[in-house]
């Protein structure tokens, strides 16, 4: 008897050591596949940067590859713009390419890039009173709000002079913040959040149309969205459905597009500039997806043909992990 409970006692406790293995062995196995997945995740951000990085690439080298388009480039009077209409020119010169898309494969990766000039979007900089008013107009601000936010707009990117420096100072001290307007150019599009009176949902239905790097008081109508179009001084919304209907219908008619413009003429172009914006969408077998979106700058020094500007990095699946790296 004593014999056969020493048994059961030595058969239970070699039971409960299997158990304790197989947890322990459950355990590690959780964290192998864990691993494993954290390492092919890291691996394709890897891939990711890579990819964006031929994307950049390409889209320079489409830029690039028209000798013509140089030309014009180095000749900005020479484009086609409301001053200087297409007819006006020689037929041997052709404006840049002011946007494009294109589509690659590398390894295990899609990559969908589209490009677009910096002129495209509303210069925060260089824009008129009344370009800005009518962008925060067309976004749904009233009219007399998209006048004040505006007029925010110039007085903070606006040099202090002795009779406004301490005006408009006052009018950020009496609202309580602790700081006063920059009285220089704005060096990112996101320090509109601190211009005062624009709330935080104008601020963001904005900032996709706004850019600090066009450099031109003027928007090209061949490439921009249509909230950007229904900024122009006088257009109305018939006027507004009239252009992008000329647009789409005949986009090479640029001096009739031109024309339909109205009274806008004077801010209307159809001309790119050096700041290209790149936008490289990858998708991977596994599902991943991660975009990149980068302002470049196009220069004409043959060994170093562009330069970074801003350099923004995001993982679709996981929203929260976003990050500007330059």
């Amino acid at each position: 008897m004593r014999n056969r409970n020493a048994d059961g006692f030595i058969l239970v406790a070699v039971l409960w050591i299997i158990a304790a293995l197989a947890t322990l062995a459950t355990i590690f196995s959780v964290y192998v596949i864990n691993s494993a997945t954290a390492f092919t995740v890291h691996d394709e951000r890897l891939q990711a940067e890579g990819c964006a990085r031929a994307a950049v690439e390409l889209a320079v080298y489409q830029l690039a590859a028209n000798p013509q388009a140089a030309a014009v480039a180095a000749n900005p009077q020479a484009a086609p713009t409301a001053a200087n209409p297409p007819g006006a020119q020689q037929g041997a010169q052709q404006s840049p390419p002011t946007r494009g898309r294109f589509v690659f494969r590398v390894g295990n990766a899609q990559v969908t890039t589209d490009f677009n000039s910096e002129t495209a979007r509303i210069d925060l900089n260089a824009a008129p009173k009344e370009l800005l008013a009518g962008l925060f107009a067309a976004l749904g601000a009233a009219p007399g709000d998209a006048q004040a936010y505006a007029d925010r707009i110039i007085a903070w990117r606006s040099p202090p002079s002795a009779n406004t420096a301490d005006g408009e100072a006052s009018i950020y001290r009496a609202a309580g913040v602790i700081y006063a307007p920059r009285g220089s150019q704005f060096p990112h599009t996101g320090e509109l959040g601190l211009v005062l009176g624009i709330s935080d949902l104008m601020v963001e239905r904005a900032l996709p149309f706004l850019t600090v790097y066009s450099g031109r008081p003027q928007i090209n109508i061949l490439d921009a969205a249509p909230q950007v179009i229904a900024a122009l001084p006088g257009m109305a919304p018939a006027r507004l459905q009239a252009v992008l209907a000329a647009r789409n219908a005949a986009p090479q008619d640029v001096q009739a597009l031109v024309e339909s413009l109205g009274a806008a003429q004077a801010l209307a172009t159809t001309q790119g500039s050096k700041s290209v914006r790149v936008t490289a969408r990858i998708a991977f077998d596994s599902g991943q997806r991660m975009t990149t979106e980068a302002v470049i700058f196009l220069t004409d020094n043959g060994t170093e043909p562009y330069r970074i500007l801003t350099w923004r990095d995001e993982v679709d699946d996981a929203p929260g992990d976003a990050r500007a790296t330059r």
